[in-house]
């Protein structure tokens, strides 16, 4: 179990993270979200032993995870972490990069294994090229590939499909995150996307001005938002009458109270967000049609 207790860290005088706490069990899959600057990346460099606590501390199965004054070589054999920046080896293949971390006293489980990896990550039809010559997308799932050669018992994972085309990302998550349930490894991954997290994630910790604002299930995280900075994550939103409320739970009505205009129309694919102004505000409804610009409309909330 991976347990972080009071953690705090700052670079020279700049807070980041403050009294940080929350446990991660065996084979859990944890979600860190917050905007850009929120804590996340550090959070995970700090997980891995890269910076040293200012104050708290972090421990892998009752044993502590400490920083670079008690560590000469960064890191830990039983975890792995999964950078934006990707580390590999241009001039090799994708099966060699892999292939590197894995023994050569046992050839045939060694090649067994590279194929299997490179599988999970979608990778089969580009084994034997260089990885020079591969998109910023695959060599991101070499670089996932390559850590989970050696099966560690947590791997952390940084915005781990930000430069995989979108038509990629859905099967490949279910193929990573698949994987990492049947081997029952523990993954704590940093995202801005709310797919790398629902369907997923055992629970959803929220980062805000240095803190941890929100820990918890992600379907009462988004069934219940308790700030905009959470509702955010999950879709557009409307603070209406100091509710938060989602655009798909408002409903175009004949009458009602809530008297919008609207001021513009945007095609989503299965619907039309619109969006109105009300009482000065901007608020967004889902809908089936365009409504044409400056229409007068009624609204109602539909939870």
């Amino acid at each position: 179990m991976l347990n972080v207790k009071q953690l705090t860290f700052s670079y020279q005088e700049t807070p980041i993270l403050k009294h940080i706490s929350f446990t991660a069990e065996k084979g859990d899959n944890l979600a860190i979200i917050g905007e850009s600057g929120s804590g996340k990346s550090t959070l995970l460099k700090l997980l891995y032993g890269e910076y040293d606590l200012d104050e708290g501390e972090i421990n892998w199965n009752g044993n502590p995870i400490l920083g670079p004054k008690y560590n000469l070589v960064v890191g830990y054999d039983f975890m792995k972490y999964v950078a934006q920046e990707f580390d590999l080896m241009p001039p090799l293949s994708v099966e060699e990069n892999i292939g590197k971390f894995l023994s050569n006293f046992y050839p045939e489980e060694k090649i067994r294994r590279t194929a299997e990896l490179i599988e999970v990550v979608e990778l089969t039809a580009f084994a034997k090229n260089k990885v020079k010559t591969l998109s910023g997308g695959q060599k991101q799932r070499v670089a996932l590939a390559r850590a989970l050669a050696r099966e560690p018992e947590i791997i952390l994972l940084d915005e781990p499909f930000s430069h995989i085309d979108n038509f990629k990302k859905q099967s490949l998550r279910r193929s990573v995150f698949k994987y990492l349930k049947e081997k029952n490894i523990t993954c704590i991954v940093a995202t801005h996307d709310k797919n790398d997290v629902l369907g997923f994630a055992n629970k959803m910790i929220v980062l805000d001005k240095h803190q941890i604002v929100a820990n918890e299930v992600p379907e009462i995280l988004y069934k219940y938002p308790k700030t905009p900075l959470v509702a955010s994550f999950f879709g557009e939103y409307n603070i209406i009458d100091n509710q938060l409320v989602y655009a798909h739970q408002l409903k175009i009505t004949q009458n009602s109270k809530l008297k919008a205009v609207v001021t513009q129309s945007y095609f989503k694919g299965n619907y039309i967000l619109i969006e109105a102004r009300y009482n000065q505000t901007k608020v967004f409804i889902n809908h089936h049609e365009c409504i044409k610009k400056d229409t007068s409309i009624f609204i109602e909330i539909i939870k």
